[in-house]
């Protein structure tokens, strides 16, 4: 038997972020089954595309981004971009991510992650966005602020 997911502790950004080779994985060892509601949004995910009003933008700095996500329960752990964003699917403030911003890799964050129709919903405190993640078919689907990105699993 694997570890519930109430007995790995939350995982954070190292300081400074990480560059070239991601952390290892924070839910390995975790055999909780997602809740009910929870896309499968598992694997590490390579960028196929992204839109900018609908139109491909061929240098996007995200086609540069690939992504792991790992998924136990109602727990997701995203790392990308030089940050590691541990939370808990269940709309509160005090299980979202806090963390920092993948822009600087300094500056505090909190954010209230949800499961909404199919849909992983992020909503930054204090800020009037959402950043939603979902399956199409076999490939995840990142919407964000200005652009939407297409992925598919490498693994």
């Amino acid at each position: 038997m694997g570890l519930h997911v109430d007995e790995i502790p939350v995982a954070y950004t190292p300081t400074g972020g990480w560059t070239d080779t991601m952390p290892p994985a924070v839910l390995t060892d975790c055999d909780t089954p997602l809740v009910a509601g929870a896309p499968d949004l598992r694997g590490l995910w390579r960028p196929l595309e992204v839109l900018v009003g609908g139109t491909p933008v061929p240098d996007h700095p995200v086609l540069r981004m690939p992504q792991r996500i790992e998924q136990a329960g109602n727990r997701v752990v995203i790392t990308t971009g030089g940050v590691l964003h541990d939370m808990r699917c269940d709309g509160t403030v005090e299980n979202g991510v806090h963390d920092v911003a993948a822009a600087d890799k300094v500056t505090p964050i909190t954010v209230v992650a949800t499961y909404e129709d199919g849909v992983h919903v992020l909503r930054p405190e204090g800020l009037p966005v959402e950043i939603r993640r979902w399956r199409d078919g076999e490939h995840l689907m990142w919407e964000y602020v200005g652009f939407l990105a297409r992925f598919e699993r490498e693994s």
